[in-house]
């Protein structure tokens, strides 16, 4: 379901658009519709108010919680299940923050990230992206919401601008709050400064070489890394939020002098932010995390060499929560006990 395809619903059961409005900050604000001057059946048309059970249910059943696990430093990872039984994940982060997912699965392929190991599956409509939303705002406060769960928002940009418009108002996520997460690609340089609600930009950056790039994400949009970074800086000084470039450090792999020259020499003063993530350590996948003392001197050092750097550990790293791992272990559990049971109904005389 689009956002669009359910105003157009509602539309046909006779609301308004002050209705409309009412019934989408109800949904993504967890507002009871019984609150204000005005109980629904004083406001809502009598249709709209009869077909509101079911298509309350139906929008209920856009993002179900399959299971949550919750992290040390605040954070919980949550397995959503879709209507159509895929499952996706979306990280509850400390700070009232969340991070949702755009697609299952994801076609860029990243080499150290699990969730583009099996390609991408399916594109998350609209509404199934702000479901996500109004489920975690069922169990905790929600603020802030980055789109940097499992999926690459560039191959999916009009269902993830339409969530976008609709949480930056319905939704009444502060635009700056609303993070566009994307390895690159020209079409989001086209499109996000047309857009009603302008989201920050954050850049999966990684490494300063374009033959690194290439391997590490191999399914990325071709931009040197220089001319992303050119793109950036446009759309940073446009909006007035600085980008956010993101790079996984790896050891042995991205973490080298000429990396970190590299770095200096793109965005040494830039109107923009480092967050420098350590490896999320993903079983299967043979890259390391570096130390978190080496990966202190490293922010350290571009800090003082004028690019400002934030280290962040990746959140819920205790309950697996690099993308797509608690999605693959339920798979794979899933694979072992129906294979025990088709075992044992074979062993039956």
């Amino acid at each position: 379901m689009r956002i669009e395809n359910l105003r157009a619903r509602l539309r046909e059961l006779g609301a308004k658009p002050c209705h409309e409005d009412r019934l989408m900050r109800a949904w993504l604000q967890r507002l009871p519709l019984d609150g204000g001057p005005r109980p629904q059946e004083h406001f809502l048309p009598l249709a709209l108010r009869q077909a509101l059970p079911a298509l309350t249910a139906e929008l209920d059943g856009l993002a179900r919680l399959r299971s949550q696990h919750p992290g040390e430093d605040g954070s919980s990872r949550l397995l959503v299940e879709l209507a159509d039984g895929q499952t996706v994940e979306s990280v509850l982060l400390p700070r009232d923050g969340l991070c949702v997912s755009t697609q299952v699965g994801c076609a860029v392929g990243c080499v150290f990230c699990m969730t583009g190991k099996d390609g991408l599956l399916r594109q998350l409509a609209s509404a199934e992206i702000v479901a996500q939303v109004a489920l975690a705002r069922s169990l905790r406060r929600v603020h802030k919401v980055v789109f940097m769960g499992m999926g690459e928002p560039a191959h999916n940009l009009d269902n993830v601008v339409e969530a976008i418009e609709t949480l930056g108002t319905d939704g009444a996520i502060p635009h700056k709050n609303l993070v566009f997460s994307t390895v690159g690609d020209e079409r989001v340089f086209e499109r996000l400064p047309q857009m009603r609600v302008k989201p920050a930009l954050a850049l999966s950056l990684h490494t300063t070489r374009a033959g690194l790039r290439a391997q590490l994400l191999p399914r990325a949009q071709r931009i040197q890394p220089e001319a992303l970074v050119e793109l950036g800086e446009a759309y940073a000084r446009a909006t007035g939020y600085p980008i956010q470039y993101q790079w996984t450090l790896i050891e042995g792999v991205n973490d080298s002098a000429e990396e970190l020259e590299g770095i200096v020499r793109l965005l040494a003063g830039k109107y923009a932010v480092m967050n420098m993530i350590p490896f999320n350590t993903v079983e299967g996948l043979d890259f390391r995390r570096p130390s978190w003392e080496k990966a202190a001197d490293i922010a350290r050092w571009l800090h003082q060499r004028g690019v400002l750097t934030k280290l962040r550990r990746s959140a819920g790293q205790d309950v697996d929560a690099g993308c797509g791992q608690l999605r693959a272990r339920e798979i794979k559990v899933g694979f072992v006990a129906r294979e025990r049971r088709l075992a044992e109904r074979a062993a039956r005389p």
